[in-house]
């Protein structure tokens, strides 16, 4: 009984211990980690995010927030936060204590159920007033100055419907607003008020039944059938370079763009986001909103799944947290998130009133420092580091893939293959290979040279000579057959 005892307790304590240990974080949230394969399966992985605390108004002056649609972290890291429920935008500082509510109580300054927020570098404050159908400003001791209402142009027509929900400003001054219900892509509106035309729309996909139906139906028939739109955006944001990251609801790929001044996707490839289903095409990622760092990697949030998943800046898939329910770290219908300059990201969950704050763990600062070396190009620097993330974690498919690299960087094309093979990456397999095959030619040319010449000289002289041989040796010892039939008694 005393030694149960004591195994008992050393049981306990190992699982106390390993609760605590740095890096072994899933053990404390509600959901697993994972990352996606190139075979299309979920692979288990080490937690990037971790639950932090939430912000639901109470200990705030303002009371308790009431869905909340929209959030932005500011340059000096002040929080931003849309209270559509309430018509107002609360900003925090950067230790997260209330500075003031943005949203007067009378004049041209009150808000009507708001959706979205955009602050600039010197603190204007840009709000989408949705129910108002307007963008209205105030400067950054939250004093109204101004406002845009619809704006006029032929482009538009008397009969759009003016709904602004989410936008951004660009370092000219022009506002990309997203209007709920529009399928022409981004407003693009300057500092004036005045529409600059519509900004990377989505295209109609190819299909042979729509070509079918348009070239063998009449006009009666064309008329009466259904007209096929692009599908709208739901959030756009606005990266340190420059360049504008969209979501899209209700498509089954390239649900996020990257799109250059001329609205082309420089992420490319009809890429799927987000979690991958077999049970048919209705379980689409819905992504609602998306965050871009310093190092160009971005976070999206799905409101499928109400699950968070981070890509570096070519797409692949870092990490995933989050899900449906009411513990914390869990969410009932997120909205809105944001990343803060030290890595914490914000989610904005309407469903239950409040913002969630998620931390880093060591493997996310780990994986993230080598995957912005391995973006760059810098491999032989990024090596070790994926080394490490491999020690952690053997499943993570990505770091075999950015060791190869730096294997094929070094010229060491054998060892790279190897690390290729693990990652499941054909194409840079075919590439290595290829060069090993020369590498390989050119090491031995001497002894391939000595070996084609043997293999001619075998061919040409010996074979023929060795079987001429035994085909005499053959005839020699073969018995005299005539002899044998004219053999008898002379007579």
């Amino acid at each position: 009984m005393r030694v149960m005892t004591k195994v008992m307790a050393a049981v306990v304590a190992f699982a106390l211990l390993y609760t605590f240990i740095p890096g072994k974080s899933s053990a404390a949230t509600p959901y697993q980690g994972y990352i996606w394969s190139t075979k299309g399966r979920d692979v288990a992985s080490i937690n990037g995010y971790i639950y932090k605390q939430s912000i639901d108004g109470y200990g705030l002056p303002t009371g308790a927030l009431s869905a909340p649609e929209d959030i932005f972290v500011a340059e000096d890291k002040s929080v931003y936060i849309v209270d559509t429920g309430n018509s107002r935008v609360i900003q925090l500082d950067s230790s997260l204590q209330y500075v003031r509510t943005i949203g007067d109580t009378e004049g041209d300054g009150v808000l009507s159920e708001p959706k979205g927020v955009y602050v600039t570098p010197d603190g204007t404050v840009y709000v989408a007033d949705t129910k108002n159908a307007r963008i209205v400003l105030f400067d950054k001791n939250g004093k109204y100055m101004k406002q845009f209402g619809k704006p006029e142009s032929p482009l538009i027509g008397d009969t759009f419907s003016y709904s602004p929900s989410k936008l951004l400003v660009d370092k000219r001054g022009y506002m990309f607003v997203v209007s709920d219900g529009n399928t022409q892509g981004l407003l693009q509106i300057d500092k004036n008020g005045a529409f600059k035309g519509f900004y990377g729309a989505n295209h109609i996909g190819f299909s042979w039944g729509r070509l079918l139906r348009n070239m063998f139906a009449t006009d009666a028939q064309k008329s009466q059938m259904a007209t096929i739109k692009p599908l709208e955006f739901s959030n756009a944001v606005l990266d340190n370079e420059g360049f504008i990251f969209t979501t899209t609801l209700g498509t089954e790929t390239s649900q996020i763009k990257r799109l250059s001044p001329v609205g082309v996707d420089t992420i490319g490839g009809a890429r799927q986001y987000g979690d991958r289903w077999s049970n048919g095409p209705f379980m689409v990622s819905s992504f609602v909103d998306v965050a871009v760092d310093a190092n160009g990697i971005f976070t999206a949030l799905d409101l499928q799944t109400s699950k968070v998943f981070q890509y570096d800046k070519l797409g692949n898939m870092l990490f995933a947290f989050g899900g449906l329910g009411q513990q914390d770290g869990l969410f009932v219908t997120p909205s809105a998130l944001a990343q803060s300059s030290d890595g914490t990201i914000f989610v904005a969950d309407k469903g239950r009133n409040r913002i969630d704050l998620f931390r880093t763990t060591p493997f996310a600062r780990l994986v993230q420092k080598a995957s912005a070396l391995y973006v760059d190009g810098r491999y032989d620097e990024a090596e070790g580091l994926w080394n490490e993330v491999l020690r952690e974690n053997a499943n993570y498919e990505l770091a075999y893939l950015a060791i190869g690299k730096a294997l094929y960087k070094a010229e060491r094309y054998k060892e790279a293959m190897s690390y290729f093979k693990l990652a499941n990456s054909r194409g840079d397999y075919s590439v290595a290979f290829k060069e090993y095959r020369k590498e390989y030619m050119r090491d031995h040319f001497l002894s391939i040279c000595l070996i084609l010449v043997g293999a001619i000289i075998l061919l040409r002289y010996l074979i023929p000579w060795v079987w001429r041989l035994v085909a005499r040796r053959i005839r020699t010892n073969r018995p005299n057959h005539g002899a044998q039939q004219g053999g008898g008694i002379p007579q």
